[in-house]
C-alpha cells in the first residue's frame, strides 16, 4: 500500500473528514473517496463525522440567520429612509388632518354625563405616552385650534419610582408649556397604558393635555364626523 494512503486510512478510521485529511497530507478529496469508498469505518469514527457534519450544518445555519437579520435590517433601514423622503412639508391641511385622526384615535371622545344627564361642558383632552406624537397634537392646538399657551394644561401620571421633577421638566421641554401649566401629578399608569405596554417601557410616564374649551370639543367631533361621513 503507498505509503500516503496508509497515513490516509488510519486518518480516515479515527473519524478524519476528507477535508482534514486533505489539509495534512495534500492528498486530492477526490482521490481519498476513490480509496475509501467502501470502507467499513468503526462505530467512534462515524459518531465523530456525523457530529462535526452536524457542527457544520449547525454553523452554516447560524451564519445564514445572521446574514437574513443583517439583510432584514438594511432592507429597513432603506425602506425607512425611502419612507421618510416621501414626507416633505406639512401643510396646514395635512396638520389638520392628521391632528383629528390623532384626537379620534387617543381624544377622550364620550360626553360627560352627570346623574344621567348628559352635561354641557366637555374638555378637548388627550393622553399619551410617545413625546413626538405629543408635539404633532400641540401643533395641531396651537396652529389649527388657535389654542394660546396659557389654555393648554397638562397633568403626568407616573409610577412611585420614577423622579417627578424630573419628569415634569422632561414634559414642559417637550410641550414647550411652563411648569405652572402642569396639575396634580397622579400616580400608577392608567388601566389602557398598562394594556398597550408594560410600565417599564413607559420610562417617561404619560402626559394628559387639556383645553377647557367645550366649543373646541364640538368642533373636532364635526371634523372626526365630517371625515367619518366621507370615507
Amino acid at each position: 500500500m503507498r505509503k500516503d494512503k496508509n497515513r490516509a486510512l488510519k486518518l480516515r478510521l479515527k473519524g478524519k473528514s476528507y477535508n482534514e485529511i486533505h489539509r495534512e497530507l495534500g492528498i486530492p478529496k477526490a482521490t481519498l473517496s476513490n480509496w475509501f469508498a467502501d470502507l467499513v469505518l468503526p462505530k467512534k469514527a462515524l459518531q465523530r463525522i456525523d457530529y462535526r457534519v452536524s457542527q457544520r450544518s449547525y454553523k452554516k445555519l447560524i451564519e445564514r440567520n445572521k446574514r437574513q437579520t443583517y439583510l432584514a435590517i438594511q432592507r429597513a433601514r432603506d425602506l425607512k429612509l425611502q419612507a421618510r423622503s416621501e414626507i416633505k412639508n406639512i401643510s396646514s391641511q395635512h396638520l389638520r388632518f392628521i391632528g383629528i385622526a390623532l384626537y379620534w384615535a387617543e381624544g377622550y371622545k364620550r360626553f360627560v354625563v352627570v346623574k344621567g344627564r348628559k352635561r354641557t361642558y366637555h374638555p378637548v383632552s388627550l393622553s399619551n405616552s410617545d413625546p413626538l406624537l405629543i408635539k404633532v397634537y400641540l401643533r395641531f392646538l396651537r396652529e389649527i385650534c388657535g389654542v394660546r399657551n396659557d389654555h393648554i394644561m397638562a397633568n403626568i401620571r407616573i409610577y412611585d419610582h420614577m423622579d417627578q421633577n424630573y419628569l415634569l421638566d422632561y414634559w414642559s421641554k417637550i410641550t414647550k408649556l411652563p411648569r405652572n401649566n402642569f396639575g396634580k401629578t397622579y400616580y400608577g399608569v392608567s388601566i389602557s397604558s398598562k394594556r398597550k405596554r408594560p410600565y417599564n417601557r413607559l420610562k417617561y410616564g404619560t402626559i394628559q393635555i387639556r383645553v377647557n374649551n367645550t366649543q373646541l370639543f364640538y368642533k373636532i367631533m364635526g371634523w372626526i364626523e365630517g371625515i367619518a361621513q366621507s370615507l
